[in-house]
């Protein structure tokens, strides 16, 4: 039996000790000047909850709501034109940023966040419209996968249907008062391209929630969650909201307010809510390998409901839907997870 040459093991554990403080170091050039607070962050609290959202709306929720309470030695870092703040949820620590609206600005406020600060995982909370006449306004949305629906091959008239292919959106079968012929023809929905840690790229449409927090979030089922039902002394409600859990979202940077494609959303995918965030905020989270999970509450019926009320009902939905995260970054930050690795 060989003996272990001591120069070699002492040397391999100094590579180990070094690959550990490089991985910090390097989430920010040394010459950047927010280089030392960022250490400061890293070293003296997480690993954090990433927790985001993208409108105004959904901040205010936040700030209103008193749950998130702000470091007291170092509250925020503004970085890359965001503000990047730190603070605790339920004793959790946690760092939240406002990706501004639809998937570049999400995907790119993820990656930023992940690149530069210890991060464990993705919570993502807004609001959404909805697909399905079995989600109404007030409720709440845990899906299970995200699809991004705004990537198409617009299709000529007359085209031949490709086998195998994903749905078709046929204009002229929304012609009216008669379906007929349009010269819009149709278009083809297409797979995207996922580079994930570890993998070759894969061609994908559905991007699913981290699973084993998906599991921990049904447990919220436990605690009959308070969801908020009147929007003031005079408007409530005519059913208390309810959380969802397993339902498919979808993405795209187009805001619906359709009836006609809301159905068609429904029909082909089974969709039940529709945003322009979430595909982008959990894909992200895949190709660095880091769990993820989406709230999203119900703030109009895209298309197929009452427009003023809708509107005026965001902030509701978007407390709602801050208020299942809340309670699930509470049970996450119980669990043992393994720390993210840049």
């Amino acid at each position: 039996m060989g003996v272990a040459n001591p120069d070699l093991t002492w040397r391999s554990l100094m590579l180990m000790v070094l690959a550990v403080q490089v991985r910090h170091s390097l989430q920010l050039r040394s010459t950047h000047p927010l280089h030392d607070l960022v250490e400061t962050v890293n070293n003296y609290g997480g690993p954090y909850i990433g927790l985001v959202m993208a409108y105004p709306t959904e901040e205010a929720a936040l700030v209103n709501s008193r749950f998130f309470l702000p470091s007291s030695n170092l509250p925020s870092i503004d970085l890359a034109g965001r503000r990047f703040n730190i603070g605790k949820i339920k004793d959790v620590d946690v760092i939240y940023v406002m990706t501004g609206e639809q998937t570049l600005n999400a995907g790119v406020t993820v990656q930023i966040l992940l690149d530069v600060f210890d991060i464990k995982g993705i919570v993502h909370y807004g609001i959404a419209g909805s697909a399905n006449d079995a989600l109404y306004t007030g409720d709440v949305s845990v899906p299970l996968q995200i699809a991004f629906t705004g990537s198409w091959k617009w299709k000529e008239l007359q085209s031949l249907d490709r086998d195998g292919a994903l749905a078709e959106l046929k204009f002229g079968a929304y012609n009216l008062p008669e379906n007929g012929e349009n010269l819009l023809a149709k278009i083809e929905y297409t797979h995207q391209q996922l580079y994930s840690k570890g993998n070759p790229m894969q061609q994908v449409f559905w991007h699913p929630v981290d699973a084993n927090w998906f599991n921990i979030a049904t447990k919220l089922q436990e605690l009959d969650l308070d969801l908020q039902q009147c929007l003031n002394d005079t408007f409530c409600l005519p059913t208390k909201p309810k959380v969802v859990y397993g339902l498919r979202g979808s993405t795209a940077d187009i805001f619906v307010d359709n009836a006609a494609y809301r159905k068609f959303l429904f029909n082909e995918f089974n969709i039940s809510t529709v945003d322009e965030e979430s595909s982008a905020v959990v894909m992200t989270s895949i190709s660095n390998g880091v769990p993820c999970i989406v709230f999203r509450g119900v703030s109009d019926l895209a298309g197929a409901g009452n427009k003023p009320e809708s509107t005026s009902l965001s902030s509701l939905a978007a407390l709602n839907a801050l208020s299942v995260a809340v309670e699930f970054i509470g049970f996450v930050g119980q669990q043992p997870l393994l720390r993210h690795d840049n």
